[in-house]
């Protein structure tokens, strides 16, 4: 009896233990190579019971047996499978299967495998990045992403940058993307005292950043509801990996010069075409020019230019060479618990315009802390201080490259080397300003953004970040007694902003894997936004000495102003992932957005967006294809807005003045509390594909972006009192093509080449503008049209008869056709539209060669399509109207009866074809090698030997080859001085062209 109880007590024990051990738990993270991998599945053989990582790469999975078998599995990746073997803890490293669809993609509010990804989104990794030595973002990025256009406009190192995703959204409102890094949106304000920009972006360190997502359709976007319209650009910033403390250090140096010069008269072409223009207007016998103490001695300030002692290049003068020296320190490592990354970096730039030069020192600290396996905290830090010298904008004289218009006859320098006096060339003499002026700008910006992250359950968790961005603008300048405040005894003034923004954003997100085939993810949650700018001005003039150049010293303030303004948002969104056996995929987000700048009645906007996927390389008919490795069908329609207005449009303003003295108050502007969100609805359809072992991969897209209530500054009448009001009023349509296609066309041991091709189409079209047509110079915004396009009367040429330039008059016959006639006077001719600002077609091509121990990669882009309008042509190329100095085709005027040619006969002071037409109009198509890198990394047995891990030394150029018809500085350098203004496009007016650079460097990692 005893022996039997003992007995069934022993079972029952055994079984009891075995019941226990079958019930541990097993627990771990899975990664690829590149770090931590959410949303990998793993699964116990032989059951239905599956757990999914989280965004740390991290499981765990209940009640596994002691010889349980688990599968870890991601598309893409090798699956593998591991015996528990008693183990509680198990870490598992995928390696690559599929080089499609594998990575992780950084999104609004989270991260998701590109697998799952249903919207168009462009990515730039770090190395892309960082082959570029630009000093800002948004040029490493041009030509790397298709539908997206990256235009510096001149050549001036602070140069503001546009950047268009998928073509222009708004007329009246902002048509910049959305900039967000590490989750914290940027204040993107130009905050330059003239209509010259300074890139906002200029003080952020390119070589911090890991990686660039360009969300670029509605669903991708309208996470983001009120500020999505015009694209969102995500950058993620370098983060600490677990494992040995890495030290690296990129430094590097260079030189630069202008991509390009043009030809101008030299003082004998000077002197015989400006002889021949007075002969036609006065006649030969007028000698004014030429004869002693005339025109041409006044010019020379007396030296000899009959013996040809005089010469000038002034373009030589303002078009100087540059240099660059760019380097970045940074310590990373960490362990299971802590992650840290911190970096240094200094930039100096000497522009290729004189007296242009910029330096940046920068900071950033990123640290990561798992505080307990539910907890985990983070802090992105980054300081910053920009420093830059600055010239006039392209509309002043004081500006280096106006010196063109000056006379070759006269000198720039005395004999005893003091700059001479205005009245000794042509027009202010720009070298009195570098000498005896000043304009500096200095920029304090600081970044914070740090986060709580509690895991409430495995598969529920939530966040809070908080976020800052500071930035702290001051510019001061000063002109001496000497340049053109001579009169005033000097002048100078001062300019002090101070821009903050603070967001907060709290939300769940929600993983959950059912019955192994279905996963699940929501996210929702709310965010605040507020932003606060101040200014600060005073001028004053009279100054005892140059030598004194702050307002302090001024004997008269002449003028003084301050200003303050806020702004706020706040919203609630939501997203919901649903995913049906890694194959099916679904997605749709809502965004409740309220913003301080619109009607009271008309706050908040709805922004919902929904997208659908279909793996069709995972059903059984393909997925052992061996030619389709990837097939993947996209599909998105989503909601997003704009409100990228003034910050008071919808109130009645009113402002503080003086009336005899006394104080006052005037009407500033007129009340619109109707005034609402514009929205633009965008749909978008698209194919991923991988063929050939994946050898060749891609993605077609096509996208319809249409943008209703217009947010637009509605031109009033005059009678009224008022000149405009903000209103919502007309739409317009964006549409285009994308086409990817990435090839590994060759892939040894010793050798590689793959290349990188995008593609993008734009039709751009105004659909309804209620209120007519708006003219802004030479561009107009029409029904029908391209906004922006070009308004012009149309040149016709020469009449070989006489000299005379000639016109179209372009007036309508009875049957609806042009009459082409011409005439010379310019006032019967009728303006057409001919032309737009915008390219048609742009592409990008970037190829990348490795052979054993040196690598090669070099990028073209082009653009077709769009026009530039030269607005000094009048001046430097109007055959000797002007005294201006004239580009060398101006030689070619008509001289004689029968001469054949587009260049009037010259007349001084006498117009004949200078007024603005098509003869000023160009195409500005170019292909241009945007950039190439050339490297040899040192093998592994020397590196070790002097205890280094990488050693790569290379050789990169920007702007190295242009291939162009355009016959201006540069086909893609504008005109600065139209500011902010969204109509006047495309114009060109003594802007400096882009830099061509060529650096050496050295990348060390330790």
């Amino acid at each position: 009896m005893k022996n039997s109880l003992l007995k069934g007590f022993m079972v029952f024990l055994t079984m009891l233990c075995t019941s226990l051990t079958y019930s541990q738990d097993v627990s771990g993270k899975v990664s690829d190579s590149s770090g931590p991998l959410p949303g990998a599945s793993v699964l116990i053989k032989g059951t239905t019971k599956a757990a999914q990582t989280d965004m740390d790469g991290k499981f765990t999975i209940e009640n596994v047996g002691p010889n349980a078998v688990l599968i870890f599995s991601y598309l893409g990746l090798k699956s593998q499978e591991i015996n528990v073997a008693g183990k509680t803890t198990i870490n598992v490293t995928l390696k690559e299967d599929s080089a499609e669809l594998k990575e992780v993609v950084v999104i609004g509010f989270g991260k998701q495998s590109k697998r799952k990804v249903t919207d168009n989104m462009a990515t730039i990794s770090a190395d892309q990045i960082n082959q570029i030595p630009v000093a800002n973002l948004q040029g490493a990025l041009t030509g790397k992403a298709a539908g997206v256009q990256i235009t510096q406009i001149n050549g001036k190192v602070e140069g503001g940058v546009k950047m268009r995703i998928r073509g222009i959204s708004s007329i009246s409102s902002s048509q910049e993307p959305l900039y967000v890094i590490d989750g914290m949106p940027l204040i993107n304000d130009d905050e330059s005292t003239t209509s010259a920009p300074i890139n906002p972006l200029i003080s952020l360190n390119p070589n911090d950043i890991e990686s660039i997502q360009i969300l670029k359709d509605a669903s991708s976007a309208a996470i983001y509801g009120a500020r999505g319209t015009n694209g969102v650009v995500l950058i993620t910033t370098k983060q600490g990996k677990s494992g040995k403390t890495k030290i690296s250090l990129n430094t590097s140096g260079g030189w630069s010069q202008a991509t390009h010069k043009l030809k101008w008269l030299n003082a004998a072409q000077y002197v015989e075409l400006f002889t021949e223009a007075s002969a036609n207007t006065w006649g030969a016998d007028d000698l004014w020019l030429t004869e002693p103490g005339g025109f041409f001695d006044g010019l020379a300030n007396g030296k000899d230019w009959r013996n040809g002692a005089v010469d000038t290049d002034w373009q030589d003068l303002a078009l100087v060479k540059g240099s660059v020296q760019d380097h970045t320190f940074s310590v990373s490592g960490g362990d299971e618990k802590t992650l840290f990354f911190v970096s240094g970096g200094y930039n100096n730039t000497q522009g290729i315009v004189r007296g242009n030069n910029m330096d940046r020192y920068s900071y950033r600290g990123n640290l990561d802390h798992k505080v307990s396996d539910r907890f985990r905290v983070g802090l992105n830090t980054s300081l910053s201080k920009t420093q830059v010298s600055r010239i006039g904008t392209d509309n002043s004289f004081a500006t280096p490259l106006q010196a063109v218009a000056q006379s070759p006859l006269s000198p720039a320098y005395l004999d005893d080397g003091i700059i001479p006096n205005n009245d000794t060339t042509l027009y202010y003499n720009f070298l009195t300003q570098e000498y005896n002026g000043s304009w500096n700008v200095n920029i304090f910006r600081t970044l914070m953004n740090s986060y709580l992250e509690y895991k409430i359950l495995p598969e529920l968790s939530f966040k809070t970040e908080l976020g800052y961005d500071n930035n702290n603008q001051t510019e001061e300048y000063f002109a001496g007694s000497l340049t053109e405040s001579a009169s005033t005894n000097g002048y100078a003034d001062a300019n002090a902003i101070q821009s903050d923004k603070y967001s907060i954003s709290n939300y769940f997100t929600y993983n959950k894997t059912f019955n192994e085939a279905y996963d699940l993810e929501f996210v929702g949650g709310m965010n605040f936004e507020e932003s606060a700018r101040k200014r600060q001005y005073v001028a004053g003039t009279g100054f005892p000495s140059d030598d004194l150049q702050t307002v302090e010293s001024a004997s008269e303030i002449t003028a003084g102003s301050s200003s303050r303004t806020k702004y706020n948002f706040l919203s609630y969104f939501g997203r919901t992932t649903f995913s049906i056996k890694d194959k099916y995929l679904l997605k749709a987000s809502l965004r409740y957005d309220g913003s301080s700048r619109f009607g009271a009645s008309k706050r908040y906007g709805l922004f919902p967006a929904a997208s659908v996927g279909w793996i069709v390389s995972e059903e059984d008919f393909l997925k052992d294809n061996e030619t389709i490795n990837v097939l993947k069908l996209r599909g998105s329609f989503g909601v997003t807005g704009n409100a990228g207005i003034g910050n008071f449009a919808s109130l009645g303003l009113f402002r503080g003045s003086s009336y005899n003295k006394n104080s006052a108050i005037t009407p500033l502007q007129l009340a619109n509390q109707d005034l609402k969100w514009e929205k633009t609805n965008q749909t978008d359809v698209g194919l991923d594909f991988a063929l050939f072992n994946n050898r060749i991969s891609g993605e077609v897209d096509y996208y319809v972006k249409k943008t209703n209530d217009l947010l637009l500054n509605e031109p009033l009448p005059g009678t009224s009192g008022w000149s405009s009001l903000t209103r919502n009023v007309g739409s317009m349509t964006n549409k285009g093509f994308e086409f990817v296609l990435n090839s590994t066309n060759i892939k040894t041991d010793d050798f590689s080449w793959k290349t990188s091709l995008n593609l993008s189409t734009l039709d751009n079209k105004v659909v309804n503008l209620p209120g007519g047509d708006i003219v802004a110079e030479r561009n107009i915004v029409r029904e029908g049209e391209t906004i922006s396009s070009f308004y012009l009367v149309e040149y016709a040429g020469v009449n070989p008869d006489n000299g005379d330039a000639l016109f179209y008059l372009n007036t309508t016959k009875s049957d609806g056709t042009l009459d082409k006639t011409t005439t010379k006077n310019y006032s019967e001719a009728q303006r057409i539209i001919t032309g737009s600002p915008y390219p048609t077609l742009m592409g990008g091509l970037t190829n990348t060669i490795t052979y054993k121990e040196f690598d090669l990669s070099f990028t073209f882009q082009g653009e077709w399509g769009a026009s530039m309008y030269n607005e000094g042509g009048k001046f430097q190329s109007g055959n000797a109207r002007y005294e201006d100095n004239q580009t060398i085709d101006q030689l070619d005027r008509w001289q004689k009866p029968g001469d054949i040619t587009m260049v009037p006969q010259a007349r001084m002071y006498r117009t004949n074809g200078q007024q603005a037409s098509t003869r000023y109009l160009e195409s500005s198509d170019f292909v241009r090698l945007r950039n190439l890198s050339l490297g040899y990394t040192f093998s592994k047995k020397l590196t070790q030997k002097i205890s280094v891990d990488r050693l790569r030394l290379y050789l990169t150029g920007v702007n190295l080859l242009t291939f162009t018809n355009y016959s201006g500085y540069d086909p893609e350098s504008s005109y600065d001085n139209n500011g902010n203004s969204n109509i006047q496009k495309g114009i060109s007016f003594y802007s400096a062209p882009p830099a061509k650079t060529f650096t050496i460097g050295l990348n060390i990692d330790l």
